[in-house]
This record gives structure tokens, C-alpha cells and sequence, in this order.
């Protein structure tokens, strides 16, 4: 009797653990199933030259539309997004500040890999440039050693992604001037970015 027991207790105790190792894979494997991940939201952004309006303020006049697919922590802050594909060039994201909290944060499937807010701006320009490793060893080795590059370069972890652009309006009277600032983000993956890259 005291086998069986035992050969009960160790087939519970396989079937547990078999269990919960399908579990595990199932809820990791999860964001690389998904059809409709985030960065798969955003791709319908990467032909744009500026963010992709995720959420905007309404202005009081009409709602904004609407296309929420971010978590959107904040009904003051207007939302937006520019994808990439670094198969392309480089990603530049230009912002110019103003008297609005605006931040920048750059996405690949695993989370954010970079963040920055208007804080970091020199001279009221906020620029970016994101690249691939060879992307970044090619950028240093054609940098001008008597002019080195002022470009803010992050190198991503994956060939594509995304960067939202948020913008707080403190004030209703600033919902309008929010959404303004997230479209006036510049995004251009192009040969001019790869240049302005070298520089």
C-alpha cells in the first residue's frame, strides 16, 4: 500500500510542477503571441513625420477622437507615438520646449529602454537619435574629431519600437497647446537622421 501512496505523491508532485511550467511559458510567451501589442499598435505610425495622436484633450469646444491602446494615468496628459524600424536608419525625435512638461520615452517588446522630459533640453531643443549598435559604432567612427556630435544617441536593444511623447497640461486652458506639442514632435527615420547622426 505504501508504494502506491508513493507513486501517487510523486505523480501529484510531476504534475504540479508540469503545471506550472506550461503556465510560466504560456504567460512569458504571451506579449510574442499577441497580434495587437503595443509595438504592433504603433507601426501604424512609422510613414508619419509626427506622433500618431493616441489620446488627445478635449478642448471644451468637441471631445477629441479618441484611440486609446496605452495605459493613460493622467486625464491632463496628452498622448502620442512614433514607431521604428532601424532597418530604415536611425530614428530621430526632435521636440522643442515650451512652457508645458512634455517627456519622451523610448519602447522595444520588453518595456522602456530610455526616458527623457523637457528638463534635459538644451537651448529649448530636445533631440534624439536612436540606433542599432552598428548603427552607433558607425556614428562614432565618422564623428569629426574637432566637432563631436551634440545628438543625444541611444542604442536599442531590438530593431523596432516605439517613443510616446506626453505632454501635461496643468491647466484646461493649456489642453489645447498640449495637444499642439505632442504633434509638433518631430519623428523621421531617413537619410537626413542617419547624417545628422555622422555629424
Amino acid at each position: 500500500m505504501r508504494p502506491v501512496r508513493l507513486r501517487l505523491a510523486y505523480a501529484t508532485l510531476a504534475g504540479l510542477v508540469l503545471a506550472g511550467i506550461v503556465h510560466i511559458a504560456a504567460v512569458l510567451a504571451i506579449p510574442r503571441l499577441a497580434e495587437t501589442d503595443a509595438v504592433t499598435r504603433a507601426r501604424t505610425s512609422e510613414s508619419l513625420d509626427h506622433p500618431q495622436v493616441i489620446y488627445a484633450l478635449s478642448t471644451g469646444e468637441t471631445p477629441a477622437p479618441q484611440e486609446v491602446w496605452l495605459p493613460i494615468p493622467d486625464p491632463a496628459v496628452a498622448v502620442g507615438v512614433c514607431a521604428f524600424d532601424l532597418t530604415d536608419g536611425p530614428m530621430r525625435v526632435s521636440a522643442r520646449t515650451g512652457p508645458l512638461a512634455l517627456s519622451l520615452a523610448a519602447h522595444g517588446r520588453q518595456g522602456a529602454f530610455y526616458a527623457v522630459t523637457d528638463q534635459a533640453a538644451v537651448r529649448g531643443a530636445l533631440d534624439l537619435v536612436i540606433l542599432t549598435r552598428a548603427q552607433y559604432d558607425q556614428a562614432l567612427a565618422d564623428d569629426d574629431e574637432n566637432e563631436p556630435s551634440r545628438d543625444v544617441r541611444i542604442v536599442a536593444p531590438e530593431g523596432r519600437g516605439f517613443v510616446v511623447v506626453r505632454v501635461i497640461a496643468g491647466l484646461p486652458s493649456q489642453r489645447e497647446a498640449a495637444n499642439a506639442a505632442v504633434h509638433a514632435v518631430n519623428c523621421t527615420t531617413d537619410a537626413a537622421a542617419d547624417d545628422s547622426a555622422k555629424r
